[in-house]
């Protein structure tokens, strides 16, 4: 017997983390996801768009989401549109973890925004951080008179507390289902039969798991509004001011029977430009998605063409070996729509030969026309980028090569070029013999 399908991750219990900035939510999102998932800094506000990872706490799984400080804002204000998303979390959450800084103690922020939660009928746990010491945690004890039951009192940032606080995590959130099991006594067994001795053995073209994209490209050419017209909610803080993100957020996609993990990154500058420890933090972070993705969508801004520092994001996503899907966006603003996509290929073609080849594909993320052709086109360069080509059928490509292109002289000789075969893919990787 086996379970029928692991629990997907939209069904697991979501628990949020709010309060004011700077209070530590981040530190505490990052202990309790056991890994440096989210930016951290003293500066307020780092923190703009919902971050969520999954928190394995005394054998629960659950989703865990950390959100921008809540702060009084008009509504259309850069804080007003941040305060907007963490209020959504909050009224989306199974449990809120209304987080305080118990150094601080009790500010009116913190008793405005008390009064707001409560208001919203969520289960609510208090937690008192940067509680640190026996004085810490004296202090948390202010955090009564918030009307939020009785403080949890963590430090984060020592890893005080925390076995507690899972503790009480688990015990306030509603029952886990359980697990349906069916019989299943062939799931170990070979087809003997398909098998063919003779064959060419082909590894499979992929792992398990979802299919990995990070969304890369220059400040404000349209990342985050292209994902949250993927996700068809305003899930990503968008408007006119450029870098508006600053962590990398990763969030997760479901589309015909494919599951697609796609983050969001912060736009990547040329380092001239990068003056400031936050945004060199996001950089870092912009890099080790690209890293960790198997498809990079390079996003240009079809209205101002292919700029230099687009080549180098381009060298960066060839440099890392990661499959590549050139996505033009603002589609709907350009004029003369032939002469602007030739423009763009061939100023990829002469300046960086690799990207030759790649699936383009053209849309408005702010109308979200098009955009559906974006995951048919991943899916397509992911395919690609896990391929293994059999080495017979390599070759006869190969040796119609040289009977096009015979092969070059070295010192007047010309090599003798004997076969081809594939050594890896993720990307396809092949080495000739001579």
């Amino acid at each position: 017997m086996r379970p029928v399908a692991p629990v997907p991750s939209a069904d697991l219990p979501l628990v949020a983390i709010v309060g004011r900035p700077n209070v530590g939510k981040s530190t505490l999102f990052n202990r309790l996801v056991g890994r440096r998932q989210a930016l951290v800094a003293d500066t307020p506000g780092v923190t703009r768009d919902r971050k969520e990872g999954l928190a394995l706490l005394r054998g629960r799984t659950i989703r865990l989401v950390d959100t921008a400080g809540l702060e009084e804002a008009a509504p259309s204000s850069l804080f007003g549109r941040m305060r907007a998303s963490s209020e959504s979390a909050v009224r989306e959450a199974a449990l809120v973890l209304f987080c305080i800084d118990a150094r601080a103690g009790i500010t009116p922020a913190d008793e405005h925004f008390a009064a707001w939660v409560r208001k919203q009928g969520r289960p609510v746990m208090l937690v008192a951080n940067k509680a640190e010491g026996r004085g810490g945690a004296a202090s948390a004890m202010e955090a009564y008179s918030l009307g939020l039951g009785e403080p949890v009192a963590v430090s984060a940032e020592h890893g005080e507390g925390l076995s507690d606080l899972m503790g009480e995590i688990v015990e306030h959130l509603p029952p886990e289902p359980e697990a349906e099991f069916e019989e299943d006594d062939d799931v170990f067994e070979a087809d003997a039969d398909a098998l063919d001795p003779d064959a060419e053995i082909v590894l499979p073209a992929r792992p398990p798991g979802p299919i990995r994209i990070a969304i890369v490209g220059r400040p404000n050419a349209g990342k985050s509004t292209l994902l949250n017209a993927l996700l068809g909610e305003e899930r990503m803080i968008t408007g006119p001011e450029p870098g508006l993100t600053r962590d990398s957020v990763a969030v997760t996609l479901h589309d015909e029977g494919d599951v697609f993990e796609v983050v969001d990154t912060a736009g990547l500058r040329r380092k001239a430009r990068i003056d400031e420890a936050l945004e060199k933090m996001s950089v870092s972070a912009s890099i080790e998605a690209l890293k960790m993705a198997e498809v990079a969508v390079l996003v240009l801004d079809a209205t101002l063409g292919v700029h230099e520092q687009d080549l180098q994001i381009a060298r960066l996503i060839e440099r890392e070996g990661r499959a590549c899907v050139l996505a033009l966006n603002k589609w709907d603003a350009v004029e003369d729509r032939n002469a602007t996509r030739q423009a763009i290929l061939d100023r990829l073609s002469i300046s960086l030969a690799q990207m030759r080849g790649v699936p383009v594909v053209t849309f408005s993320a702010l109308t979200g026309a098009s955009v559906h052709r974006l995951l048919p086109a991943v899916r397509e360069a992911c395919t690609v980028w896990n391929a293994r080509v059999p080495t017979g059928e390599l070759n006869r490509w190969f040796e119609a090569a040289l009977e096009r292109h015979a092969a070059p002289l070295v010192e007047g000789r010309r090599l003798k070029l004997r076969y081809m075969t594939q050594v890896k893919s993720r990307p396809p990787t092949f080495v000739i013999f001579g």
